[in-house]
């Protein structure tokens, strides 16, 4: 008898144990886990059956939630469970009439009705958040239990001006629990909604310490990143919350959310393809083949990418699509060769554009032309860019310049030359009148551009880093000089190219011109018959 006493203890303590940790699960978000736990204990454990119950509930099976919470008709636990379905129901009058009735039962040294009374509108929409706050309060004056005070301070936070209350039963709880991961992270949370960034990570790095098998923390981390356009780290964050959780079909999507955002674009357009079927709803799924698409255009995959992105034009709203994604569109058809078709969606995106600043969206445009090295195109972009902005930084001059140039539409390019060095006089600004300057002199023989290569000298100085534009201009400098016969002029500048590049190739051609127009003449041979 007592070898069978203990084995019956063992067994008890083992099946609290497992209900404890099938608790912990449900608390840290992994209900599929939880279930699991939780199933066979629930025949004859209510509290079992209780978070059974709420783990198919967090699951959307409501159904399911409900059968479950009336195996235990007469237990606190599985009636706040009833009253939880009705507000999930929507029908927030049954459920505050199911809640009111439970914490009513409350005696003098009872308090767990009102715990779960209160904890069955904290958990829900609908209710009264003020009556759940006056009962888990009246419930603490009974029992200081740490779940309590998590209620309490999750009741508070959906009350206005209730952070502070919140955050004092969060830190009451990890006082008296230095392990307890929950609280830590939720204090972690509260400082991220006040947006102390260095209090709230120092507390998320708490809970993960506390214990290492809790997965809200880096999901909160996630979050924060993802906010703070931070989205390598949030990626990173996403990757162990994945490790840690259930890995369920929205967590899924969520990382394929993170991939795309951090333009891990191969993966993320291989999970996409992967979910697409895993979502009925409409929503997600256009959501999955706007991510489809737009990854596989960064991916390489044009052709693929341009089905796709029909695909999701024609399920998406149109009021939806953000100019910016038209303007992704256009960059697609422009490297697919297809320009009606580019021009078509950057229009889109121009006209959809509401911001009275449209520089980013006429840059890309223009970046997207330059890319495809359609440079005349790139150079109108540009221009508009100037035009509709001209405080724009100047490399948006620089590049206006230099597409009118390479474009060959050297007198625009010069104008263009001229404004960005009204603009900005900087070196890059008279480079770029040398530089068209020199086009539009192609022999050297005006010295049109001979100012500005030697104002742009003076300014970057003979050691400029650039060794290769500083051996442009001195080229052409020697090459006018020649033409001038100015021999000095061609000395000099010989030897500045020379210390830049002994062996290049306008050293070598003008000392063959020199040598041809210093060889002697030869006389032509008298006519015969005469002496």
């Amino acid at each position: 008898m007592i070898i069978l006493s203990a084995l019956v203890l063992t067994i008890n303590a083992g099946a609290q144990q497992t209900t404890a940790e099938g608790i912990k699960m449900y608390h840290y978000g992994k209900t599929k886990t939880a279930q699991k736990i939780l199933e066979p204990l629930a025949v004859a454990d209510a509290l079992a059956n209780y978070y059974l119950g709420l783990s198919y509930l967090e699951q959307g099976d409501v159904f399911k939630a409900s059968a479950t919470f009336s195996k235990f008709p007469e237990d606190p636990a599985n009636i706040s469970g009833t009253a939880r379905v009705a507000f999930t129901n929507k029908d927030a009058s049954k459920g505050m009439q199911i809640a009111k009735e439970l914490a009513a039962k409350s005696k003098k040294k009872e308090w767990i009705q009102e715990k779960y009374a209160a904890d069955a509108i904290t958990y829900t929409i609908g209710g009264d958040y003020r009556q759940a706050i006056a009962w888990y309060t009246d419930a603490l004056t009974k029992n200081d239990d740490m779940s309590a005070h998590i209620g309490l301070g999750d009741a508070n936070r959906k009350i206005q001006g209730g952070g502070g209350e919140a955050m004092n039963n969060y830190e009451h709880v990890t006082e008296k629990d230095a392990n307890n991961s929950l609280g830590y992270t939720r204090i972690g949370d509260l400082w991220y909604e006040a947006k102390n960034y260095p209090s709230a990570l120092d507390n998320y790095a708490k809970a993960k310490n506390a214990d290492s098998t809790n997965p809200l923390p880096y999901r909160s981390l996630a979050d924060a990143y993802t906010r703070s356009g931070n989205y390598q780290l949030a990626l990173q964050n996403l990757k162990k919350y994945l490790q840690l959780s259930d890995n369920t079909s929205h967590d899924k999507l969520e990382y394929t959310e993170a991939l795309f955002r951090a333009h891990s674009f191969c993966d993320a357009a291989k999970l996409a393809g992967q979910q697409i079927n895993d979502f009925p709803d409409l929503t997600t799924k256009t959501e999955l083949y706007g991510i489809l698409g737009f990854s596989q255009a960064e991916c390489g995959d044009s052709i693929q990418a341009i089905k796709t992105i029909r695909i999701y034009l024609g399920m998406q709203d149109p009021k939806k699509v953000l100019p910016g994604d038209y303007v992704n569109i256009g960059k697609l058809y422009l490297k697919a060769g297809m320009l009606d078709s580019a021009g078509a969606f950057y229009a889109k995106g121009i006209s959809g554009d509401t911001a009275q600043n449209k520089t980013d969206i006429y840059r890309q445009i223009a970046e997207a032309y330059k890319a495809k090295k359609d440079y005349c195109h790139s150079a109108d972009w540009y221009n508009n860019l100037v035009k509709a902005n001209p405080e724009t930084q100047a490399t948006d001059y620089f590049w206006r310049v230099f597409m009118y140039y390479y474009c060959n539409d050297l007198k625009t390019a010069m104008n263009a030359a001229n404004e960005f060095a009204a603009k900005y006089n900087i070196p890059s600004a008279i480079y770029s009148q040398a530089r068209v300057a020199a086009a539009m002199d192609s022999t050297a023989s005006t010295g049109g551009a001979a100012e500005y290569f030697n104002k742009w000298i003076d300014m970057v100085g003979p050691n400029y880093e650039k060794k290769n534009d500083l051996k442009g201009a001195y080229s052409y400098l020697m090459y006018y000089a020649y033409n001038s016969k100015n021999k000095e002029k061609v000395s000099e500048y010989k030897e500045k190219i020379k210390a830049i590049d002994p062996n290049d190739r306008s050293l070598k051609d003008i000392e063959e011109i020199e040598k041809a127009a210093n060889a002697p003449k030869k006389q032509a041979p008298a006519p015969k018959g005469k002496k």
